[in-house]
């Protein structure tokens, strides 16, 4: 199993959650965060300030997936988050040992 993490554009978390639609992928997790990369920010101006904004509003995605949908559920989030801008996010992929369902204490993949 494989737990994958998307930071992207709150703009485009609709076109990535009706993408992983389409591909069976219904299970996720949805964070608002904060932070900075590559953009480093932006300058705005308010009442006639000009100002540094070093932290830009995101949103995190996370999805477990089974190994063997890992990598099309990968591209799917790419190509749904892509403006082709900087600030489109990063996606992280790592192993997941166990996931456990609560409610019925299943386990593996039956529990995803």
């Amino acid at each position: 199993m494989k737990m994958i993490q998307a930071i992207v554009r709150h703009e485009k978390l609709g076109d990535v959650k009706s993408a992983l639609t389409e591909i069976g992928v219904v299970g996720l997790n949805v964070t608002e965060i904060q932070g900075r990369g590559v953009q480093k920010g932006q300058t705005r101006q308010w009442r006639g300030a000009v100002y540094d904004v070093d932290l830009l509003p995101k949103i995190k995605l996370e999805v477990v997936v089974d190994a063997g949908i890992a990598d099309i559920t990968v591209d799917t989030i790419q190509k749904a988050a892509f403006t082709g801008n900087i600030g489109d996010g990063k996606i992280f992929v790592w192993n997941v040992e166990e996931v456990i369902r609560v409610r019925t204490n299943e386990r593996g993949k039956t529990a995803i």
